[in-house]
C-alpha cells in the first residue's frame, strides 16, 4: 500500500443533476445520500475512493473542492495543524484541517 492515499474528493456543482450525468458518462455510479440535515448529494466509490457531488450553496465558489488523504504518522502531523473538526468513523479517527487556501482536508491514519 502506498505511503499516501487519496480517499475523498468532493466537488460543489452548479447543476447537480447535469454533473451527475457527466460523471456517469465517465463510468461512475452514484447513490443518493444525505447526512443528517445536510444537503442531498451523490456519492460514488468506483475509483477506490469516495467521490461526492454536492449542490453549490448560495455564495459558494465552484472551486471549493474538498479532499481526503490517508497519511502515515497522522498523530505526528496533527500537532502542526489546526484541526477544525475531529470525528470517529468505522475506519478510524478523521481530522478535518484547512490548507493555506482555505480548502477543507480530511486526514486519516494510513493503516497496513
Amino acid at each position: 500500500m502506498p505511503a499516501l492515499q487519496i480517499t475523498l474528493l468532493v466537488l460543489r456543482c452548479k447543476e447537480l443533476e447535469a454533473s451527475k450525468r457527466f460523471y456517469e458518462l465517465l463510468g461512475f455510479r452514484f447513490v443518493k445520500e444525505q447526512h443528517g440535515d445536510g444537503p442531498i448529494h451523490y456519492a460514488s466509490q468506483d475509483a477506490g475512493m469516495v467521490f461526492e457531488l454536492y449542490p453549490l450553496r448560495e455564495g459558494e465558489s465552484v472551486d471549493n473542492a474538498r479532499l481526503g488523504f490517508r497519511v502515515p504518522n497522522l498523530e505526528q502531523i496533527v500537532p502542526h495543524l489546526e484541526t477544525l473538526k475531529r470525528h470517529t468513523i468505522a475506519e478510524g479517527v478523521v481530522h478535518i484541517v484547512q490548507d493555506p487556501d482555505g480548502r477543507k482536508i480530511e486526514l486519516m491514519e494510513q493503516t497496513t
